[in-house]
């Protein structure tokens, strides 16, 4: 039995041996038992998460690190661990440790990383508010090449208004002429929009050519002799009286000549010229009223004995002569009728000037007056000088007379009250300008003096030429000024510095004007009148 058994074990036994070697190592039949399981099913099974094993560290290049970078490693996380004072103190042992090679790398490695643009970080208002105090328009300039943040900042038109406004560039009706629009062209509010920075630009390009540059626009020489006696440039003409009975009239925006108006019997030695209407008046004793337009007189007014030697008009329907018959008479020059004869002077009428309804005239009898042009009243004699008044400056509360005496006097319209004695001139004060509380006086000692008025001194004095002082003029930038000896020089009028001559010299100045981009010059050069219009606007390049 046992035998048999173990035979038949021994047979099994070598079967199953042969059928081993024969199957495939690792496969594994699919059990007939589980009939459902199929081999599509059996690959869709989820695959099972691989045993977690622990792998070595490798560096960029997918090779285990070097102990250099393991090292740098380790330092790197310990740094990081640290706090902020073992941090400070290890980096102090590694710098003091560096060659100096390596303290210019870690310099040149950390600089850029130190700075900061501080205008960004702050809220825009402050950072305008920084840039209001450049006052220097080329720094403002390389400021915008910084960054895009800045020229962002510097486009800004609250910064070009301050600056304008630093820089007194005050914005006039010219500054921005309003233009047709185009059929291509951008909506009308577009093109018409005022801007600062532009307004800067024009008027700082304008400025430096008043200091450095400019040019010659015309240059007009009179064919026969004459003494210029009185000129006015306004917004379209400039206007010239002669003493050999004409008066010139140009046109202000390229100098061209324009028309003569010829009438009068004798030398023009004063006019005005206002809304089209032109009075003159001159040495015939007649007061003429032009349209200027058609060069017809309208009116000739008669009434002087003597001599017409100034005038001035209140507006283009009222106009005020002074004559050397020591009276002066107050007209409607519309309708060509004489309202008021205004007579107290003892003698020639030398001066006047106008401001609303009152005017104040200055006489060779060493006294002012004070008239009300509507009833003819005189309101105050303003005494005070010892000799004759030559020249006069109102602007409707101060009135400033200048007179051969030397000094010039500042009285109150309301009160007629002396305010003040101006001394320091040596010879007649002959000029006068007064704006606010600025008083430019110039003499025939060749000086110029610049007074304050709300403390009645003199804050400037400028030896200006080596004879009278002819002719001046200021604005809030300059001063402008002629003289005797043949030079039109210009100066800086918060220092009194000398910036220029305008001109080459003549014989002698007789008259000059300007405005904010042109100036007239009236001299005579070789024997000759010479009328030469400089021009100082922003030329484009």
């Amino acid at each position: 039995m046992l035998k048999g058994r173990d035979t038949e074990d021994s047979s099994l036994g070598t079967s199953n041996s042969q059928e081993k070697q024969t199957l495939p190592i690792m496969q594994r039949p699919i059990p007939p038992e589980i009939p459902w399981v199929t081999t599509t099913n059996f690959h869709s099974l989820p695959t099972p998460a691989p045993s977690p094993q622990l792998f070595p560290p490798v560096n960029a290049e997918g090779f285990p690190p070097s102990a250099q970078e393991e090292f740098s490693r380790t330092v790197r996380m310990g740094f990081q661990n640290m706090d902020n004072l073992q941090r400070q103190r290890l980096l102090a042992e590694l710098l003091n440790s560096c060659n100096t090679e390596q303290l210019v790398f870690v310099s040149n490695y950390i600089s850029p990383r130190l700075k900061r643009d501080f205008l960004k970080d702050l809220p825009i208002e402050l950072s305008l508010h920084i840039l209001s105090f450049i006052n220097d328009p080329k720094t403002l300039s390389r400021a915008s090449s910084v960054s895009k943040f800045w020229r962002s900042l510097l486009n800004d038109e609250f910064t070009w208004k301050n600056l304008c406004v630093r820089h007194h560039f005050r914005r006039r009706s010219s500054a921005a002429p309003k233009l047709p629009p185009s059929p291509t062209s951008e909506s009308p509010s577009r093109i018409n929009k005022f801007s600062y920075k532009d307004h800067f630009r024009r008027r700082y390009i304008v400025e430096s050519n008043w200091k450095h540059g400019g040019r010659t626009l015309v240059t007009h020489i009179s064919p026969d002799t004459g003494v210029v006696t009185s000129l006015q440039m306004c917004q379209s003409y400039i206007v010239v009286g002669m003493d050999n009975k004409k008066i010139h009239i140009f046109d202000v925006s390229d100098g061209k000549y324009i028309k003569t108006l010829s009438g009068h019997e004798g030398g023009v030695w004063a006019l005005q010229y206002m809304d089209e209407v032109l009075v003159s008046g001159g040495c015939d004793r007649e007061v003429r009223v032009w349209d200027i337009i058609t060069a017809k007189c309208k009116h000739v007014l008669h009434g002087h004995t003597s001599t017409v030697r100034s005038l001035k008009m209140k507006d283009k329907t009222i106009a005020v002569s002074g004559s050397r018959d020591a009276t002066l008479r107050v007209w409607n020059i519309e309708e060509g009728l004489l309202l008021h004869l205004l007579a107290g002077h003892q003698a020639s009428v030398r001066c006047m000037e106008i401001y609303g309804d009152i005017v104040v005239s200055g006489s060779y009898d060493c006294s002012a007056r004070v008239w009300d042009i509507v009833t003819g009243e005189c309101l105050h004699v303003l005494q005070g000088h010892y000799s004759q008044i030559y020249s006069i400056a109102f602007d409707g509360e101060k009135i400033v007379t200048g007179s051969l005496d030397s000094t010039a006097r500042v009285w109150s319209r309301q009160t007629g009250f002396c305010l003040g004695v101006l001394q320091g001139h040596t010879s007649l004060v002959g000029q006068l300008q007064l704006h606010e509380s600025i008083l430019v006086t110039g003499g025939s000692d060749g000086a110029i003096r610049i007074w304050d008025l709300d403390t009645n001194r003199c804050v400037q004095h400028i030896a200006a030429h080596d004879n009278s002082v002819t002719c001046l003029q200021f604005d809030e930038k300059r001063i402008v000024s002629g003289g005797n000896d043949g030079h039109v020089k210009l100066w800086d009028i918060e220092t009194g510095d000398f910036i220029r001559e305008m001109t080459s010299a003549g014989n002698a100045i007789w008259r000059l004007a300007f405005q904010e981009t042109k100036a007239v010059v009236l001299l005579q050069r070789e024997g000759k009148t010479v009328m030469e219009v400089l021009d100082f606007d922003a030329q484009e390049s």
